[in-house]
């Protein structure tokens, strides 16, 4: 697949790739599957889901052991991640729900297919969703046994994910940047989903000690 390019007619920023390796759109390219897998590992971690989005796209289908990227666990978290920023949310169930994924892709994944949902329902509706809402779609579409691993939630959050989160906000209820991102990987919630709680526990606090005066 050739190289894409901007509207100036240019070659667009070539994606990250393993130390040796030729740029991917190159004919007789042979990247091995892990380093396929690094790559997309890498840049999914740095947010830049349009680079990703190419990478994959310029895979050749030539690639030695090409069919088992087919069934590689980073390189489908990969698709799928590509699948929910770009709104095909019919292909990211498909992803999520033909292949099971290890323990600690579950949290990404989960979020993912919760907030897809949310959206496909949003859109159908018009209007934001509430709490009851959110809660009625959760038990219309249940999280797939590929992405949990049956251990009972608590409003989306596994209980000793709570008690993680408690334990860091009694240390510290306001947690930087660096520390979000910390607690985000130990408890494979996102960076987003733990701000979230910790400003939902600080305002119920507060109320709280209002209530108490």
């Amino acid at each position: 697949m050739a190289q894409p390019t901007n509207a100036n007619g240019g070659n667009q920023e070539a994606p990250i790739l393993p130390p040796g390796s030729s740029s991917p759109s190159m004919p007789g390219l042979h990247f091995s599957v892990h380093q396929v897998a690094s790559v997309c590992e890498a840049l999914e971690s740095s947010g830049d889901i349009e680079r990703l989005s190419r990478f994959l796209w310029s895979l050749p289908s030539t690639l030695d052991g090409y069919t088992n990227l087919l069934n590689h666990d980073a390189i489908l978290r990969a698709r799928a991640v590509v699948a929910y920023h770009q709104g095909h949310y019919r292909e990211l169930y498909g992803i999520i729900e033909n292949h099971r994924f290890p323990k600690d892709f579950h949290g990404k994944l989960q979020h993912m297919w919760l907030e897809a949902h949310y959206r496909e329902a949003e859109k159908l509706r018009g209007r934001s969703l509430g709490p009851v809402d959110k809660y009625r779609i959760r038990k219309k579409y249940p999280l797939p046994v590929t992405i949990w691993d049956g251990e009972q939630k608590t409003h989306c959050f596994k209980e000793k994910t709570r008690n993680l989160l408690r334990e860091w906000y009694l240390r510290d209820p306001y947690p930087n940047p660096g520390k979000k991102r910390e607690l985000a990987n130990a408890t494979g919630l996102t960076p987003t989903q733990v701000g979230n709680w910790f400003k939902n526990r600080r305002q119920r606090d507060r109320a709280a000690a209002a209530k108490h005066k």
